[in-house]
């Protein structure tokens, strides 16, 4: 039998605020693109890297948090 939306949702809420500290407005407000990108991200092996400081503050000054 195939996991029902809820049963999904439910489950993948758990696992943002366990493994990103995320609470449930985070979790509801992040497309699933951005919680893909950060699951693969924490996922061992998967060929991810880090991106470097000069690309990490382009995104600062672009998506300033101020």
């Amino acid at each position: 039998m195939s996991e029902t939306f809820t049963t999904a949702a439910a489950r993948l809420t758990g696992h943002a605020a366990l493994l990103l500290g995320w609470r449930p407005d985070e979790f509801w407000s992040a497309t699933p693109q951005e919680l893909a990108g950060i699951l693969a991200a924490l996922s061992p092996g998967d060929g991810a890297h880090a991106p470097s400081r000069g690309t990490l503050e382009k995104l600062m000054e672009t998506f300033p948090d101020g």
